[in-house]
């Protein structure tokens, strides 16, 4: 089996013809097929190498998935133009087809947003069994060192119990710390709401690595493609096995 093999039904879900189940039933319908030849389900393909068709119309070869790393500036969403005069995260990166983000970050908070043409391995990114470590730097001011104490515990929180993988304090000026929080889940907010429930005030949040990708010297407002490295580094997560660097 080539290193590009994968089932005939999600070769045609990747390629935008169908979802995976109804791909599936293109390939028990009898119309696809691959190299001249009537496709059977579960049947491995190469989609770079194999020719591939639909009623007669061949898939095109896939391209090498694009991965950006954008440096995620306060006040921008995370999302698609909205027809409002908000930023979005898409007028900072370049005009690629199929560009989508790998989970959100809030108006707020800044830092590391990964975005790729690959929509099934930013899906599987995200999907809470992936437990992908976030890395967090807040700016607050409060009772840090009870706060650091009790987040090593636990939080419950509405909607579950959250323990960090990671928490350390360092004072600073002013009456406020730099706190470095790592977790696992990626829910709606969730550090925000941690620290609210430590009775912690956010002056600053910022995101500085998701998985292997860290934020660095990247400006804020800036991206930069992912290294082959850090591309591998996801891969051996098993989380985008077939990602190639682009």
């Amino acid at each position: 089996m080539s290193d590009g093999a994968m089932r005939i039904h999600r070769a045609l879900a990747r390629a935008g013809i169908a979802s995976r189940r109804k791909a599936e039933e293109l390939v028990a319908a009898g119309r696809v097929r691959i190299n001249g030849a009537v496709a059977k389900t579960g049947q491995n393909v190469d989609p770079t190498r194999d020719v591939i068709t639909v009623d007669g119309q061949q898939l095109a070869k896939p391209q090498k998935p694009i991965w950006l790393v954008l440096h995620k500036p306060a006040g921008v969403l995370t999302s698609r133009p909205d027809g409002s005069d908000r930023r979005t995260v898409f007028e900072l990166v370049p005009d690629v087809p199929g560009l989508t983000y790998v989970g959100r970050l809030d108006y707020l908070t800044e830092g590391v947003l990964l975005l790729t043409t690959d929509g099934e391995a930013a899906h599987r990114l995200t999907h809470p069994s992936s437990e992908i470590e976030r890395t967090y730097v807040v700016i607050a001011r409060g009772d840090v060192p009870t706060a650091v104490r009790q987040a090593r515990i636990g939080v419950e929180l509405e909607d579950g119990f959250v323990k960090p993988v990671a928490v350390d304090a360092v004072q600073g000026e002013d009456r406020q710390w730099q706190v470095s929080i790592t977790i696992r889940e990626g829910r709606n907010r969730e550090v925000r709401r941690l620290c609210e429930a430590l009775g912690l005030e956010v002056r600053r949040l910022v995101r500085t690595q998701f998985g292997p990708v860290r934020l660095g010297s990247l400006p804020a407002g800036a991206s930069r493609p992912l290294t082959p490295k850090e591309i591998a580094l996801i891969a051996t997560l098993g989380i985008n096995p077939d990602a190639t660097p682009g």
